[in-house]
Formats: C-alpha cells, sequence, structure tokens
C-alpha cells in the first residue's frame, strides 16, 4: 500500500483488480449493477483518480444503459465486469441473447427508449460486441 498526501494509505494500482459480479436478470439488477461498479470505482479511484470528474459518471451510466438493454433483451442472468486499462477502464456485460444490438431510433412521441445504444458509443474510446454461442460479451472502454 501507498500512502497518498494526507498520510492515508490508498491500494497501488497492482493491488486495483477487476469486478466480476453475476446478476440473476431481475429488473433491480440493473440498479445493483451501477451500485458494484461504483463500489469498485471508489477503489480505483483512490488508485488512479479520473483524468476529469465526468468520467466517473460516464462509466456509471455506461454500466447502466448495458444492465437495462440485458435486462429487456437478453432475459436471464449476466455478468458485469470491470477492469482498469492502461488508458482508461473497460466494462464488459455478458448475457445470454447472441443477438447483437442495433441502434434504434428514438422517437419522443412513442416515450423513452432509443437512446442507449447510441449514448453508449458517444461516451466510449470503443465498443465491440463479441457472439458466443450461448450469449454475447458487450466491452465497452472508457476514458479515465
Amino acid at each position: 500500500m501507498e500512502r497518498d498526501p494526507s498520510g492515508d494509505k490508498r491500494p497501488s494500482d497492482e493491488e486495483v483488480e477487476s469486478l466480476a459480479v453475476v446478476f440473476p436478470g431481475e429488473l433491480c439488477d440493473v440498479t445493483d449493477a451501477r451500485l458494484s461498479a461504483e463500489g469498485y470505482l471508489r477503489v480505483l479511484a483512490r488508485a488512479s483518480p479520473p483524468s476529469s470528474p465526468e468520467y466517473w459518471d460516464d462509466v456509471l451510466l455506461v454500466v447502466t444503459e448495458l444492465a437495462a438493454n440485458t435486462i429487456q433483451y437478453a432475459p436471464g442472468p449476466f455478468e458485469l465486469r470491470v477492469r482498469p486499462t492502461g488508458d482508461g477502464v473497460q466494462v464488459t456485460l455478458r448475457d445470454s441473447s447472441t443477438t447483437p444490438p442495433t441502434p434504434r431510433r428514438m422517437n419522443p412521441a412513442r416515450g423513452a427508449g432509443g437512446i442507449g445504444w447510441h449514448l453508449v458509443h458517444a461516451l466510449c474510446h470503443r465498443v465491440n460486441v463479441v457472439v458466443r454461442p450461448d450469449g454475447k460479451d458487450v466491452h465497452a472502454l472508457l476514458p479515465w
């Protein structure tokens, strides 16, 4: 452990491991995924603070959007992984659907919806989808 300027102990970069949590796939898991990611970011920020304050919120928004899309389009359990990279944070969401996400046209007259996938792409350096025989992994790389 290193000490920050105030004398408190803080984890070193090597001590900040990745987050991996499996959720049963219920509506409340969207909130739980966000809370899990937020707890992880607190630990990460002690070792390596974000280079811009909005990056914290961007990671949480991407986690929320990916988890919400999973609940809506890929019934069943899902796994959230978050890990630091050399210059950012990688969020991976593994679900049970083999159908890759596609952008939808937003229609305000019909209510909410259609903006999440666009937000994910706008906030991330890179987004890719890997389809597996039993589902898919959505990988999102964000600045940190």
